[in-house]
């Protein structure tokens, strides 16, 4: 639940809102399979590699990042406050979390989570029997 406060001065009009809880955004998210890995790409302009935190708890991918940290001066007049990002996936395939990588280039996060040998398809030989 929100908590809204509005104050008015003469001419000029001055809105602060203060909520409970912060507010995210989900970012556009593509994810790609192959035999060998997941890989998972998400658009999150604005975020700088030390404001994101990328986890794997009990099968849970969580993504959670900060923005606006890089601007410059004070807001002279403003009608959005940077929000961070936040998305959570349920992974249904065991990974191998020692040899999964993250990028992040021009505000695209491009996350790779290799399978888990178990996980990968197998070919199963087939004999001939005479």
């Amino acid at each position: 639940m929100s908590e809204k406060s509005m104050t008015i001065q003469n001419e000029n009009v001055e809105v602060q809102e203060s909520t409970r809880d912060r507010h995210y955004i989900n970012p556009a998210v593509e994810i790609f399979e192959t035999a060998d890995a997941l890989t998972l790409v998400a658009d999150m302009p604005g975020v700088e590699t030390d404001d994101l935190e990328i986890d794997v708890d009990q099968g849970i991918l969580s993504i959670k990042a900060a923005t606006g940290r890089g601007l410059k001066g004070g807001p002279l007049y403003r009608e959005f406050r940077p929000s961070g990002y936040y998305r959570q996936f349920r992974l249904l395939e065991d990974f191998d979390a020692a040899k999964a990588g993250a990028e992040l280039q021009n505000g695209v996060l491009t996350l790779r989570l290799p399978k888990a040998e178990s996980a990968k398809p197998k070919k199963i030989a087939v004999k001939t029997v005479h």
